[in-house]
């Protein structure tokens, strides 16, 4: 119920001739007439009168625009939750709600970044996948599309719900091409980083979070962070020639150095067996979901070490005891025989076993990265392989020094170089 002062104001628009001038003087003086326990109930009386006044489909638009943009002026973020929601019911019941489809948009934006504030991310997701995008009564524009699909992303994210973002980020993929503006097309990359690593899928991950960290639209600050998030990938990936690749292409990066991940990513890259202290200790800066139970009952962190340390040990050995080798790496000698046969199998260590008198032996060098063997199969694909390093490591620098020319000489840079 309206307090005494509204109520009096909206008893004076109803019988004023033109109604719309008196609607138009209270709207912005809501605040002051209320009180902060009934300011509510004063916007949604309003919203009621105005929707019920048969004032036609032009000043019923303008009306409830004044009044939309009074309402993201008050502070009270549950204010503005239950007066948007209460407005979200009531528009349908009115004879011109068909011609209130913008409005009823711009309320589930302001409703959403209420939900936002208040850190209900589930709910505002919820409330912007209630836009209509592609109705026929309202053209939206692709960039639109994207503003709006990408907050949903964002705070699926924020609640580790990557199967309803990932839904989202397909229908961005169809839009993205289309859209020009700098920062959406940022935090669509990044989205699509966050669900790669929340989906384990962690050297595609690094590898967008690294190309991301290379990013000018970003600060320092957050560049480094990103570059921080794809060695956490990058560790956490498969061991195998893939995964040694993305370790070297990140330690080759001067900025990991000052990071305080630097320390595990250069014992990966040197293939050094790592100490429980240093893996508990980076541990405690990785997400739940990076530290979540895999089907065997370990975690994600715990394999990719026990494979980390079985790749080490064939550097250090060219054979070993299932019993021995299990010991090495904290299992028992069956869980470690199951775990070399399967990096072995999926090409991702080079080496036999002999079930017979329980010996694992090493061939040495790089695996082949095929399924099926462990095997490099011939010099040629090593040496191969090396040249494509090479020319990879070339192209990165080229990178570099070209960021680095358009940070201090952009104009020169725009004039000159042809994208």
């Amino acid at each position: 119920m309206a307090s005494p002062r509204v109520a009096e104001a909206l008893g004076r628009a109803r019988t004023a001739s033109p109604a719309i001038a008196e609607y138009q003087q209270l709207i912005p003086n809501i605040k002051s007439l209320s009180t902060p326990s009934s300011l509510a109930d004063d916007f949604n009386a309003v919203f009621d009168a105005i929707l019920a006044d048969g004032l036609g489909v032009i000043h019923t638009r303008t009306l409830l625009n004044d009044l939309i943009a009074s309402l993201r002026t008050v502070e009270n973020r549950d204010v503005q939750i239950d007066v948007g929601l209460h407005a979200l019911r009531v528009i349908p019941t009115a004879p011109q709600s068909s011609s209130l489809v913008e409005q009823s948009a711009a309320l589930r934006e302001l409703i959403a970044g209420a939900y936002e504030a208040n850190e209900d991310f589930l709910a505002a997701a919820k409330v912007l996948a209630e836009i209509p995008l592609d109705s026929s009564q309202r053209r939206v524009p692709d960039a639109d599309k994207a503003a709006v699909w990408i907050r949903i992303v964002r705070n699926y994210l924020e609640v580790d719900d990557s199967t309803s973002a990932e839904t989202y980020l397909n229908k961005l993929k169809n839009v993205m091409h289309t859209v020009d503006d700098a920062e959406l097309n940022l935090h669509f990359r990044l989205s699509a980083a966050r669900i790669q690593d929340s989906n384990r899928q962690f050297l595609q991950a690094a590898k967008s979070y690294h190309d991301i960290s290379f990013s000018p639209a970003i600060a320092e600050e957050e560049r480094l962070h990103t570059l921080a998030m794809a060695i956490k990938c990058a560790v956490l990936a498969p061991a195998g020639p893939l995964r040694s690749r993305t370790l070297g292409q990140l330690y080759k990066d001067e900025r990991s150095a000052g990071l305080e991940e630097h320390g595990i990513l250069e014992k990966m890259f040197f293939d050094r067996l790592l100490s429980a202290a240093e893996v508990e200790k980076f541990a405690q800066g990785l997400a739940p979901h990076q530290l979540a139970t895999t089907s065997d009952g370990s975690t994600v962190l715990a394999r990719a070490v026990v494979e980390h340390n079985l790749l080490s040990a064939s550097r250090l050995y060219s054979n070993i005891g299932f019993d021995e080798l299990g010991l090495l790496l904290g299992l028992d000698g069956d869980k470690a025989e199951d775990t070399t046969a399967k990096m072995i199998e999926q090409g991702r260590l080079a080496g036999s076993i002999d079930q017979i008198d329980r010996i694992i032996w090493f061939e040495g060098g790089e695996a082949s990265g095929e399924k099926g063997s462990g095997r490099a199969e011939v010099p040629v694909g090593k040496e191969m392989r090396r040249w494509d390093s090479n020319v990879q490591a070339l192209a990165e620098d080229l990178e570099r020094l070209t960021d680095a020319l358009q940070a201090e000489f952009p104009e020169f840079v725009a004039a000159q170089i042809a994208v």
